[in-house]
């Protein structure tokens, strides 16, 4: 395998991410060799972006609780030799973006090591700057600056895995408690937002459950919640474990939100929060057990910026219901752009809508990412809750409940997914031309109503006597599989949908759906 290969087979979008341990089928692509010359090659993209000498960057490195951290850590130390390398430990990766912008860190760079809610013999590498998450091009520049530089100074085993063989190992690593940073600016935003009478203690007398998934959120319970007073009895699975022995580590999976609404209910909470393992996402659960993740999430939040910033546009990705559109025009009064895929993607849109002078303070995906303009536009699961948090102990001295804050939005009757695979090499190309045929079979009925504008694929809209609701065919952004998602008002209108497609899928032999339609 040429040395380029290996470091492109490990880029996933603006990440990297790949299998640092073999499991069943699963060979190891990210073996530390990998990780060493990415981060010498980042090493060097910082010392160019900021004309400074290699030996006068500072980045700081972090990582979640996963089994593979600790080897993965010391591969990324030694690529990061030349440098000046803080050690920042367990930590979240919005901590470790804050690592670059807070004063008492303020690095060059950060690297987190974190493969987010994905099984636990993956790990990967995150990337900032006080610009925000590195953009695709970006990494793709470092991982081919990284190819040459392993083509250098590394060697290949038997397995074709790289051995940095000729990089020295760092001399010089300063441990830095960046989780004590981290919770001392975030108690720092509730104190002020809040207002108590007690200033210090402003969470006195909620009573806050946090699932933190054995990922690397167990402190948001011990060194931010209960400092400022909060009640945190029913918490459950806060000590890192990167096995994830309870549950994944996913605000989107249904048996994470059951045991975070089950923590919840059982501890008579007010509020359950729930993270996933590296903590940019966040979902919360209401204390009679609604579940508030994906679209009721989108709006409980919309509602919070709406306060401050009524009209502001709140951009979403492409998969949000029709149902939440409404509510975020016509209850919250707000603007709303549904855009692409991926929670790059929805926040970059964002700050583009704000550089071209349309006020948008809220970017969030229906996976949980989340990010606030007032907060650099990091996805922040923390950040997350902290504004619902502050917003319910607020409204608790109004003699008011958060639940209210909500009440008008509704939600569709029925609701699937389904992914089809693209059955062959050339997948990009074979999907595409998918989408161009399925748009002139919809052409072709009248009950069929193309929406436009449309960023991602084709979303189809349907308002007839039979059946109220969308759908939404689009090509994945990195595999070769095309998701489809439908929605209906009504009940049985999934099918009916389904019903009206299946002539056009059932000629398509290139692809092969998960379920049957």
């Amino acid at each position: 395998m040429e040395y380029r290969d290996l470091f492109l087979r490990v880029k996933n979008g603006n990440d990297v991410r790949g299998a640092a341990l073999a499991a069943g089928d699963e060979k190891r692509t990210l073996a530390p060799g990998i990780v060493s010359f990415i981060a010498a090659a980042y090493a060097d993209f910082l010392a160019a972006r900021y004309g400074k000498a290699v030996g006068a960057i500072r980045v700081g490195v972090g990582h979640d609780s996963r089994i593979t951290a600790p080897e993965m850590k010391a591969a990324a130390i030694r690529g990061l030799a030349a440098a000046q390398v803080y050690d920042c430990g367990l930590i979240t990766t919005p901590a470790m973006f804050q690592s670059t912008v807070l004063p008492e860190s303020s690095f060059d760079g950060a690297i987190m090591l974190t493969a987010s809610h994905l099984p636990f013999n993956r790990n990967g590498m995150k990337f900032f700057t006080r610009d925000g998450a590195l953009e695709g091009k970006e990494l793709a520049e470092i991982l081919e600056a990284a190819a040459v530089l392993a083509e250098k100074n590394g060697r290949l085993d038997e397995e074709e895995l790289l051995i940095a063989e000729k990089l020295p190992e760092a001399e010089h690593v300063t441990v830095f408690d960046m989780k004590a940073a981290y919770a001392a600016h975030m108690k720092e935003i509730i104190c002020r937002e809040v207002q108590a009478d007690d200033y210090e203690h402003p969470l006195k007398g909620l009573h806050i459950t946090v699932d933190a998934g054995n990922g690397a959120s167990g402190f948001f319970t011990t060194d931010i919640l209960e400092p400022l007073g909060a009640d945190t009895t029913g918490s459950v699975f806060l000590e890192p474990d990167g096995s994830f022995p309870n549950h994944v580590p996913n605000p989107e999976n249904a048996e994470a939100m059951a045991a975070a609404r089950q923590a919840t209910i059982s501890a008579g909470a007010d509020l359950g929060v729930i993270f996933d393992c590296d903590g940019d996402r966040a979902a919360v659960v209401f204390s009679d057990g609604t579940e508030v993740n994906r679209n009721a999430l989108i709006a409980l939040l919309a509602v919070i910026v709406a306060e401050k910033h009524p009209g502001s546009t709140v951009v979403t990705d492409s998969v949000t219901s029709d149902e939440l559109a409404v509510f975020l025009t016509e209850e919250a009064g707000l603007k709303h752009l549904r855009f692409k895929r991926g929670y790059k993607n929805v926040i970059n849109k964002g700050i583009e809508l704000n550089a071209a002078g349309e006020e948008c303070e809220l970017a969030i995906e229906t996976s949980g990412h989340g990010a606030f303009r007032e907060n650099y536009f990091s996805d922040d699961g923390a950040y997350i809750s902290v504004r619902i948090i502050c917003k319910m102990a607020q409204l608790r001295k109004e003699g008011k409940r958060i639940e209210s804050l909500i009440e008008g939005l509704k939600t569709p009757a029925e609701a699937a997914e389904i992914r089809m695979k693209i059955q062959t090499d050339n997948f990009r190309e074979a999907g595409l031309q998918v989408l161009d045929e399925f748009r002139t079979f919809a052409e072709k009925r009248e009950d069929f109503h193309i929406v436009e504008p449309n960023y991602e694929g084709i979303r189809v809209s349907f308002d007839d006597p039979e059946v109220k609701g969308w759908m939404l065919l689009r090509l994945s952004l990195h595999d070769p599989v095309m998701p489809m998602n439908v929605e209906s008002s009504d009940k049985g209108g999934v099918e009916v949908i389904l019903g009206r497609i299946h002539p056009f899928f059932a000629e398509r032999t290139v692809l092969k759906p998960d379920r049957d339609f």
